[in-house]
């Protein structure tokens, strides 16, 4: 399919349908986005970029060009030959998957579609998701499938302020409800990725996405138990993943922290945890895995109380520092932000909690209200301990706590450097 004639519709503007609907752009495509948030709306409206991954100047290139518009009105995309669901699917209640949003953005798609268009759901979803839920959606419309549109299912593998592998960087796994259906896919996706990796099914696409962050979840769940037996064992976890990391074979390295955050880890694997009890299946793995790091913060604030403890210290109405809120490293995003658990933990206790991060102003959240404290070496003296709970490029940690009273480090910020007042994870 040709870049010059195709036009392509985004509904999502988020960390993943932004990126992609502007890498479309880029390359020439006429792109129309689906947007019901009127604050996302109203930014690019200014080209101004409220994500990472984007600049304001990368916005304002595409506008510029008028191949890239954005609106909340689903007709918009009753002349894309491409449609590319990237909605979130968060959890509910008790670790339930929620596809409401999928459901809705579908049925919007569906009452507007142009005939024989191409449909992708890139939004993380259960095995069976695209067959069961999105196809009926179509089917109730009076669509028939093959000749009225194709449906396919692609995972998104967006890693927000990853310079190094932006969309076209990544393979593109793709699974279709038919061959047909797969075959239109790789030739769209191929006008702006360069590797193209078709499976069966739209099943084996949906658990590509979930074995990818399962393995991540166990992985770091291991290594966050392993932290914690160390510290009992007098051993340097960090030394030990060092160490390790040098085989060149066999072992990967992953880190201990306060926790995992971000759209993908904490709640992916839990889709598939779900889906598989309807198959009379529980993967034990995987829920220990997710319990071991929900624990994380209530471990940290334990081990905080204890250091305060061999000062002299209650951690009731002590002064605790937070540095670094976000849940990644130089990226302006809170989701499922362990830090934010940290705060919400510790003022439970009756600390007296600060902050600072150099990318997030304020914390207005259920619970915290909070504005980001400017820092300097007489301040920091002021709190009885610092947890650094992320780190940023931006700052200089070493440099700045050098006279604090107590530092938890629970991002190995200091490395190897060992000190009276310093505590590491």
């Amino acid at each position: 399919m040709s870049k010059k004639q195709i036009k392509i519709a985004v509904v999502g503007l988020g960390y993943v349908g932004f990126p992609l609907a502007l890498e479309f752009a880029g390359k020439g495509v006429e792109v129309t986005g689906i947007e019901i948030d009127s604050d996302r709306l109203k930014a690019i409206s200014k080209g101004r970029s409220y994500i990472t991954d984007i600049t304001g100047a990368e916005l304002k290139a595409a506008l510029a060009r008028g191949n890239f518009k954005a609106s909340a009105d689903f007709s918009g995309i009753k002349e894309a030959d491409a449609v590319f669901i990237c909605v979130p699917t968060p959890l509910k209640g008790k670790n339930l998957p929620d596809i409401s949003f999928i459901k809705n953005a579908v049925k919007g798609v569906s009452l507007h579609i142009k005939k024989g268009a191409l449909v992708v759901l890139e939004s993380t979803t259960y095995p069976g998701t695209t067959e069961e839920e999105i196809l009926p959606i179509f089917q109730k419309q009076g669509l028939r499938h093959g000749r009225d549109f194709f449906l396919c299912f692609s995972p998104e593998r967006i890693d927000p302020g990853n310079k190094k592998f932006p969309v076209h960087n990544i393979p593109k796994v793709i699974g279709g409800i038919s061959p047909e259906a797969t075959k239109l896919a790789v030739s769209v996706y191929r006008i702006i990725i360069k590797q193209v990796v078709p499976v069966s099914s739209c099943r084996c696409a949906e658990t590509v996405k979930l074995l990818e962050n399962t393995f991540r979840l166990i992985n770091i769940g291991l290594i966050d138990e392993l932290s914690m037996m160390a510290h009992k064992m007098r051993i340097d976890i960090w030394e030990v993943i060092r160490a390790a990391a040098t085989k060149p074979f066999g072992f990967m390295p992953f880190y201990p922290g306060p926790g995992v955050g971000g759209h993908c880890i904490p709640k992916d694997p839990l889709y598939l945890h779900w889906k598989a009890k309807s198959f009379g299946f529980n993967s034990r793995f995987i829920k220990l895995a997710s319990d071991i790091i929900n624990q994380m913060p209530e471990y940290i604030l334990r081990r905080i109380e204890e250091a305060l403890k061999q000062r002299g210290k209650e951690l009731k109405r002590a002064k605790i520092l937070v540095l670094g809120v976000t849940y990644k490293k130089d990226v302006k995003d809170l989701r499922k932000s362990p830090g934010i658990e940290v705060i919400r933990a510790l003022k439970k206790r009756g600390a007296v909690v600060s902050y600072s991060d150099p990318l997030i102003p304020f914390l207005k959240l259920s619970g915290i209200d909070l504005r980001s404290v400017v820092l300097n070496g007489g301040r920091i003296r002021g709190f009885d301990c610092v947890l650094i709970a992320s780190d940023h490029s931006s700052v200089d940690y070493k440099g700045l706590l050098k006279n604090a009273k107590l530092i938890f480090d629970s991002r190995n910020v200091f490395g190897g450097l060992r000190k009276e007042n310093l505590e590491r994870l």
